[in-house]
């Protein structure tokens, strides 16, 4: 496996493994925040989306 493949499933890795985090900890919460968002519009969704996606390649130019 070549160091480009393996840095790709780390960040998997670690995005599981933060995912999995609220679940974990917080189950009837995590449940209540996916009935929210299961209500939004996917206008907002698409809007919460975008700005995460922004922030995350803000963070990955810093380091």
């Amino acid at each position: 496996m070549n160091a480009v493949a393996g840095e790709f499933l780390r960040a998997v890795a670690l995005v599981m493994v933060i995912e999995g985090l609220l679940p974990f900890l917080a189950p009837a919460r995590w449940r209540q925040l996916l009935f929210t968002i299961a209500q939004m519009e996917s206008r907002s969704l698409r809007t919460i989306g975008l700005f995460s996606m922004l922030i995350g390649v803000a963070i990955l130019q810093l380091v």
